[in-house]
């Protein structure tokens, strides 16, 4: 199996959910917004999983760019990692207070979480095709 582009694609599937859910939510599609959001963890949760079960058989897999674009590599991914350990609380506490019906605090946190887990989301492609297209 190629687990960097199965992870890949998760992350982007999950991006996808996620702007689809912000879509639905600003149309006051509640049902939808919800299958999206879920869809958007669940597409997260498996690319977590592919991603331990790879970097467990595989290790570190080393950038082998040059120049400016090492550099970019390398603040993507520093940012891409710290705030994929940001995103997981904040994913599972935003969709808690959803599932409680709590709206007025699930909003307030949502507005960090989204553009968080997005930008997690879409650095993860990134940072795919930087290291193995």
């Amino acid at each position: 199996m190629d687990f960097p582009t199965v992870n890949a694609t998760l992350n982007a599937t999950s991006a996808f959910f996620l702007v689809l859910g912000y879509y639905f939510i600003r149309r006051k599609r509640i049902a939808a917004h919800k299958k999206c959001m879920l869809a958007a963890f669940s597409f997260s949760t498996l690319f977590l999983i592919s991603y331990l079960v790879y970097h467990f058989q595989v290790g570190s897999v080393p950038y082998t760019g040059s120049g400016w674009v090492r550099k970019l590599y390398f603040i993507i991914l520093v940012s891409h990692i710290v705030l994929a350990i940001v995103i997981l609380p904040l994913a599972i506490r935003t969709l808690y207070l959803g599932w409680k019906k709590r709206f007025e605090q699930h909003k307030d946190i949502a507005r960090w979480t989204l553009p968080i887990w997005v930008y997690v989301s879409i650095t993860g492609v990134i940072v795919y095709c930087m290291l193995y297209l």
